[in-house]
């Protein structure tokens, strides 16, 4: 097995030789003269030879000094230069991104244009997936999770405070029958998201009886009971976020001004090696930026 010299001290070698100076080289390393002195000297002993002729006021290189830093530098330009490919590599190209359907619909791709215009070089692939946990693989560079935020391995960003509000279409509240207490409810039919007993968590908060027979049908995502709520087949318990849009559009309306708060939510994810390179960094500052865009619209109205 070949045994190299610590890659600190060739630094320290390579800019004290290209200065012939060890102050600048500190200066330039961000470290102290001692300590460039001190990498310098480690290396000459490790080589068992001189590289530097020490004189009052000047920095000299030995013979072999020279000779070893021109190889030395070639090695440092054709390291910077490996290291900037693979840089550049991460700053652009693809980025496939595993996300829930109705997340996907009804919050991510309206907001997709945006990201394009600001990072035109990224090209976003959306994978939808209903089972989030574990979807992070070898060919998924990030995930939207929606959960407590403490899943192992990976580093996860928060994106709303979220809470479950009844909504239904306007037209509903035009109808026979009225919606002006929890209680009229009981009068007409609710849709259920399959993943959630979210209604019997409602009206216990606001100390109101369940119906005691499930009263409407179940979807598997919330996307469809939006979607049927819309066309006004009854009232759902929508997420704060994802109903947003449908309530700015006046498809639907928020029937009582009790919400139900929900200790879980939707996190941006990525491998922890990767939270802060290239365009997943990029991803997640300008989702991040999107989430505050929302926040601050929500506080202004």
């Amino acid at each position: 097995m070949r045994k190299l010299p610590p890659l600190n001290a060739l630094r320290s070698f390579e800019a004290a030789a290209r200065h012939l100076s060890f102050t600048k080289a500190a200066e330039e390393l961000f470290v102290t003269q001692a300590a460039v002195s001190h990498q310098v000297k480690a290396l000459e002993d490790f080589l068992g030879l001189a590289l530097f002729l020490r004189r009052n006021r000047a920095l000299l290189l030995t013979e072999a000094g020279q000779n070893y830093y021109l190889d030395i530098r070639q090695m440092f330009e054709t390291l910077t230069l490996a290291t900037s490919k693979v840089m550049l590599a991460s700053e652009q190209g693809s980025l496939t991104v595993c996300v829930p359907p109705g997340f996907a619909i009804l919050w991510l791709v309206p907001r997709l244009s945006r990201f394009h215009e600001a990072h035109p070089e990224i090209d976003v692939r959306l994978k939808a997936v209903d089972e989030i946990s574990g979807s992070l693989t070898d060919y998924v560079d990030v995930a939207i999770y929606y959960g407590s935020g403490s899943w192992p391995g990976v580093k996860s960003f928060r994106l709303h405070k979220e809470y479950l509000i009844p909504v239904c279409s306007p037209l509903l509240l035009q109808g026979a029958k009225p919606l002006k207490k929890p209680s009229d409810l009981h009068e007409h039919t609710l849709l259920h998201e399959e993943t959630r007993n979210a209604w019997r968590d409602w009206f216990a908060m606001v100390g109101e009886a369940p119906p005691t027979r499930k009263s409407g049908p179940v979807f598997s995502h919330l996307a469809l009971a939006l979607k049927a709520a819309v066309h006004g087949q009854g009232v759902t318990l929508a997420n704060s976020v994802l109903a947003k849009p449908e309530l700015d559009s006046g498809h639907l309306v928020q029937v009582f001004p009790q919400t139900l708060p929900t200790s879980e939510a939707f996190y941006m994810v990525c491998r922890e090696s990767q939270a802060d390179v290239g365009k997943i960094a990029k991803f997640r500052d300008w989702i991040l930026a999107e989430v505050k865009r929302d926040e601050d619209e929500g506080q202004a109205t």
